[in-house]
């Protein structure tokens, strides 16, 4: 009875984390939509700027901290975050910024996950037959291509990219590496969007966040998907184990 109840207290010891994360993510979602947004970037641009000229080194390590935290716990504003990074630091070393501390806050919520139940959830499909074990096995000899596809498919949730991944059983070093490549296309987009607010500002107009769905943007990253699924059908046809 005891080693039961020391089992369960283990379990959810381990899941604490994942539970900060979701709690966190809807407290957040009901209270600082307004704080982390396009609008507040805008009213106290000027502000902003003044800080970085002062302070540049201080400037873009709390900058990437805050941004660490949005991602991390899931919180509204990772948009205007990245606009942010453009804003203050231009194209570059903003993308870098941007991506690195996306990046971050990614493998949190990774370890978080796996922590809690994608160690187990990982074994129970390893020690499964059938479809479930097909399906592991089909990932797991295609794990770069499905990383890299989560991260350059633009349809695919941040969150739910960073799930997946921990179920079934991806390495850290995998993951992180797939996760800063994978996400350097959108990330390069967002971040000279928010380069170009100062006029955007000065027009009183709004950002067109829309912009990675026009041809010229979603054309080349749909090449990139396809190039990281051209080893999966590459296998498929060559008479490889299918999904």
């Amino acid at each position: 009875m005891s080693d039961t109840t020391d089992t369960g207290k283990a379990g959810w010891g381990r899941a604490l984390p994942f539970a900060l994360i979701i709690a966190a993510a809807v407290i957040g979602a009901m209270t600082l939509g307004d704080l982390l947004s396009y609008e507040s970037l805008r009213d106290n641009r000027e502000a902003l700027l003044a800080y970085r000229d002062a302070n540049y080194v201080w400037a873009a390590l709390l900058f990437m901290t805050i941004y660490v935290v949005i991602v991390s716990f899931s919180l509204p504003g990772a948009v205007a975050a990245t606009l942010t990074g453009g804003f203050l630091f231009g194209v570059f070393p903003g993308a870098l910024f941007n991506v690195s501390a996306a990046t971050l806050g990614a493998v949190f919520i990774f370890l978080a996950a796996r922590w809690g139940f994608g160690d187990r959830m990982a074994a129970k499909m390893e020690a499964s037959d059938g479809r479930i074990k097909r399906i592991k096995d089909g990932i797991d000899e295609n794990q770069w291509s499905m990383l890299f596809l989560i991260r350059l498919v633009p349809l695919v949730p941040f969150f739910v990219a960073n799930l997946v991944p921990a179920i079934v059983g991806v390495p850290l070093r995998r993951f992180a590496i797939s996760t800063f490549l994978g996400i350097i296309p959108g990330g390069v987009v967002y971040t000279s969007v928010g380069a170009g607010l100062g006029e955007v500002f000065a027009q009183g107009e709004t950002p067109n966040l829309g912009i990675i769905f026009e041809p010229q943007i979603i054309l080349p990253i749909l090449g990139l998907c396809a190039l990281a699924a051209l080893p999966m059908i590459l296998k498929a046809l060559r008479g490889g184990k299918d999904l």
